[in-house]
């Protein structure tokens, strides 16, 4: 800890301490906020942000800044990434059949769309077409992680120095407004077009309980996991390196995510391995991992915000958010809805695909959840979009935002 010229500087292990008193302030909030719980805004979000807010007004009152070693967040970040590359199968394409190819299709599609759609709206504005970018596919569909993910490659390559607040607020906001739109489209459509889902209303309550025993992890799991983490990530940072040397330049999380997912795909169950076990592919182990890297990584991330220098871009933040909503509403109604049958299915995937267009997978289930629960399950939608939202959103972006900043420079 430094103090110096009115600027206070917290090392890595105050950041991280602060990181999990976030994790854990949001936590209490999200119970005890009835907004907060009925949006499904995520626990770090929550706290994050009332942090930042009070960073910014000891930064307004006693003209002091707070600032943050981030290693230890990077570090984070690359280990989320990887673990969606290992809980990557190549064989769920085979599950979600013509229905998945063609939300897919669609959806990347939309990322198109939502990038030249913010892109346009900041050049109305007399903006760097970068800020329209940070308020389309980075932070949108993408949501805080790939926002945050991006945000400095941005600041560094176009000199945008509030890259990260315009990113994590946009994917703020637009949590909100995918969860205000889901629902309400889903419920449209159903009433329009008089659908019926094809599992009655009492066996659709049933779905999403628990019914199986908890699995007991050891610390052996823990580490096995950990293990298999750390192997991906090297293969990462090799892989890195040599497409560096090809002219094309990755966040280290895209190459520990392709690594991940290769490693996954390709090594034989029965492979012999020096801890005795199989490669750790979606066992509880990985997915502790990943959701205590997401959350600590997301609060340190939004409390570290310098909100001050978002007012100048106020305006053109929210007219960017206001015209997205507008195209996921229309995509949504004119393309989605017909695309996917225009059946029941299709409606439930409908609000689903808010929670994707604009917030997140969290969003996205959230969304569908509570049109099942009052009008009925849809198999379909369950299966098809969770795919779409956990890993094929994340392996189409890595692609589609370098091409865009591509362009621009």
């Amino acid at each position: 800890m430094d103090f110096s010229d009115g600027i206070l500087q917290l090392n890595s292990f105050f950041t991280v301490t602060i990181g999990i008193i976030v994790l854990f302030v949001g936590r209490r909030l999200n119970q005890v906020v009835g907004f907060l719980k009925e949006f499904s805004i995520p626990e770090p979000v929550s706290g994050g942000i009332v942090f930042s807010i009070m960073f910014t007004l000891i930064y307004a009152i006693a003209s002091v800044e707070v600032t943050f070693d981030l290693m230890a967040r990077d570090i984070l970040l690359v280990y989320f990434f990887t673990t969606i590359g290992i809980n990557a199968s190549l064989g769920d394409l085979k599950k979600g059949g013509k229905p998945l190819a063609i939300l897919l299709v669609v959806t990347i599609g939309y990322m198109i769309l939502q990038n030249l759609t913010g892109i346009g709206v900041a050049t109305l504005f007399n903006q760097e077409p970068v800020v329209g970018l940070l308020g389309g596919s980075v932070s949108l569909i993408g949501g805080h992680g790939t926002a945050i993910a991006w945000a400095p490659k941005i600041q560094e390559q176009f000199g945008l120095t509030s890259a990260m607040e315009i990113g994590i607020a946009s994917a703020t906001f637009g949590l909100i407004l995918a969860s205000l739109m889901g629902g309400p489209i889903a419920k449209y459509l159903i009433n329009k077009h008089q659908l019926k889902p094809s599992v009655d209303l009492d066996a659709s309550n049933t779905q999403g309980k628990e019914t199986e025993t908890p699995v007991k992890m050891t610390s052996f799991d823990f580490l096995d996991a950990l293990l298999a983490i750390h192997i991906c990530v090297i293969l990462g940072f090799i892989l890195n390196e040599v497409v560096s040397n090809f002219g094309l330049d990755l966040p280290l999380f895209v190459t520990c995510l392709f690594a991940g997912i290769v490693v996954t795909n390709l090594t034989p169950k029965s492979y012999p391995r020096l801890t005795g076990t199989a490669w750790p592919t979606r066992t509880a182990a990985v997915d502790l991992i990943a959701d205590m890297a997401l959350g600590t990584f997301l609060a340190m991330s939004l409390m570290s915000m310098q909100l001050w220098t978002l007012v100048d871009l106020a305006g053109p933040i929210f007219a960017i958010l206001g015209m997205q909503f507008i195209v996921a509403i229309l995509v949504n109604l004119f393309v989605v809805f017909p695309a996917m049958g225009k059946n029941y299915d299709a409606a439930v995937i409908c609000s689903g695909f808010g929670g994707i267009s604009l917030g997140s997978t969290p969003t996205a289930m959230a969304n569908m959840s509570a049109v099942s629960m009052r009008y009925g399950y849809s198999a379909q939608a369950f299966i098809i979009v969770p795919l779409v939202c956990a890993f094929f959103i994340d392996l189409a972006n890595a692609l589609i935002i370098p091409y865009f900043i591509g362009l621009m420079q």
